[in-house]
């Protein structure tokens, strides 16, 4: 394995066992049993390490908007994306319970953050034309109610995992399951009764 893809696991395991800010260069090169003149080869700060896991964590979030509308849409498919989407956020726990202060660390990271939360807001109003068009999401009734659902739906992503370990919750794939249910019923008030007939298919016993 590459010497800096070594260093990013590595990395990431510890700022996701002991957090960002309790873990240093040093203690990242002793996981590894290398100098940290060697780790300072590759990254020259932890803050470059940061960055570099930021953007090996969004790559798949980004293509998984990218594709929106080069696939057929379900509510399998929403359910497996939602999935797929908090799953990754537990294998990057440590930026999602440290948002805030990460976000203020660098620049970079919270510019991309920025742009990232536009382009997932257009996702979703696609998502909900689409299901519209479709059938299955009925006529919003005043002009803001979609975007209010937008920015809950967007607003519980970005928080379930703090809140969670705030808790001291097992995030185990159990539970996993039991928010990506929890996301995906957001949309549930808003269904037809023809989307509500299809939400039946991949509707959870959290629901029964």
């Amino acid at each position: 394995m590459d010497t800096k893809i070594k260093i990013l696991k590595a990395a990431r395991l510890l700022f996701n066992d002991l957090g960002f800010s309790n873990v240093t260069i040093r203690m990242i090169a002793l996981e590894l049993g290398i100098s940290s003149g060697n780790l300072n080869y590759h990254f020259k700060t932890r803050e470059d390490i940061l960055e570099a896991l930021y953007f090996e964590m969004v790559q798949e979030f980004d293509s998984r908007v990218d594709q929106l509308g080069s696939k057929e849409i379900s509510f399998q498919t929403i359910k497996q994306d939602i999935h797929q989407s908090l799953k990754r956020m537990v294998d990057y726990r440590f930026f999602w319970t440290d948002l805030y202060n990460l976000l203020r660390l660098n620049k970079s990271i919270k510019a991309h953050f920025e742009a990232v939360y536009l382009k997932r807001f257009d996702g979703y109003e696609f998502l909900m034309r689409y299901l519209t068009d479709k059938g299955l999401l009925r006529e919003f009734e005043f002009s803001s109610e979609r975007q209010f659902l937008i920015e809950r739906m967007i607003g519980f992503s970005n928080t379930w995992l703090y809140n969670s370990f705030i808790y001291e919750i097992d995030v185990n794939e159990e539970y996993l399951q039991y928010q990506t249910d929890n996301l995906l019923a957001m949309l549930y008030p808003y269904l037809t009764d023809l989307g509500k007939k299809e939400y039946e298919k991949v509707r959870s016993s959290l629901f029964i």
